[in-house]
């Protein structure tokens, strides 16, 4: 069986007498596309913000590519490969979108010089489909193109994991099918991707595993025919109606 590229053993996280994650264990494995879902409060941003270093955990370990990183800072999970976009885009306005891109490239290390980082943000705004807006600043960008500036950004600091936390959060149906087909491409780059998210559209047509967080612990772990299945996760998050119309796309798929 092969290493996971991230494990999380017993991770548990205390704001006061706040639990907000309670023993949480799972492994992803490398090229893997999973998803992270619960209701509001669940837990699932603080669970990127310890694995990535923002919060330090409580309790429990972390481990990504064999190393343990339970106490790394973000700029260590960003120089290993371990990236991150965020809930509220906050771009630097004032700067150029191509600006911002360089500047998570060189965040990251994955480029030394100011000359290369820039090389490598034209790339990715050519990838992203912002290359004519490279010049504008960032401020000037609709909540879509701010979001795929967020997913610029993120790959241009050349990760092996990049965890989404609700890239589609605002998006109309059709800013989520281009959103889709722009993580799908991500995912190609053989960049294992762990998604937060609420729009139930994107989970089950994009993971091919599902985290369920409720209350900060993990109330169940599979492929989205499992967990659409699960009479906790139902009554948790998914809803009876929900989860019968999922089971019934399996049952004729």
């Amino acid at each position: 069986m092969t290493t996971p590229v991230l494990e999380l053993q017993g991770v548990s996280k205390a704001f006061g007498g706040i639990q907000a994650l309670k023993q949480v264990s799972f492994a992803v494995q490398e090229g893997q596309i999973a998803a992270l879902i619960g209701p509001n409060g669940a837990g699932k941003t603080t669970l990127v913000n310890v694995i990535t270093g923002a919060q330090r955990a409580s309790a429990g370990s972390i481990v990504f590519r064999g190393t343990d990183v339970t106490r790394q800072h973000p700029f260590q999970a960003a120089r290993r490969g371990l990236a991150r976009t965020f809930q509220i885009v906050q771009p630097f306005p004032r700067m150029s979108v191509l600006e911002n891109v360089a500047a998570g490239a060189l965040f990251a290390g994955a480029h030394a010089r100011l000359s290369a980082a820039m090389a490598a943000a034209r790339e990715e705004l050519e990838f992203t489909g912002l290359s004519a807006f490279a010049d504008r600043p960032a401020s000037a960008l609709t909540l879509a193109g701010r979001k795929r500036l967020e997913l610029a950004k993120s790959i241009a600091m050349r990760p092996l994991m990049l965890m989404l936390d609700e890239v589609n959060a605002g998006l109309n149906s059709s800013e989520i099918d281009g959103a889709l087909a722009l993580i799908r491409k991500i995912a190609q780059r053989g960049i294992t991707i762990v998604i937060i998210e609420h729009v139930m559209k994107v989970i089950f047509s994009l993971a091919e595993r599902i985290l369920v967080l409720h209350h900060g612990e993990l109330i169940a772990d599979g492929s989205p025919g499992e967990i659409a299945g699960q009479q906790r996760v139902i009554e948790a998050y998914l809803g009876e109606k929900f989860a019968r119309r999922v089971q019934q796309v399996g049952a004729h798929a």
